[in-house]
């Protein structure tokens, strides 16, 4: 009885996961996901090199004194 209860939940679970798959296909919602994330992604990859930059250029200024 315990068994079959188990089983009911998994092919509940694996139903609920195979569903929401096919709603993030089919709405392509992946893709727009990672097109919204191109701006933020973007902005802190030019912060972060900025941040490089700026320490690479006062180790070699350090390093010439």
């Amino acid at each position: 009885m315990i068994v079959l209860k188990v089983l009911a939940i998994i092919a509940i679970v694996l139903i609920a996961l195979f569903l929401l798959t096919l709603v993030i296909y089919f709405f392509n919602l992946d893709m727009k996901f990672a097109a919204a994330l191109i701006k933020p992604l973007t902005a802190y990859y030019n912060w972060s090199k900025n941040r490089r930059e700026t320490k690479k250029k006062k180790e070699q200024d350090t390093h010439k004194e």
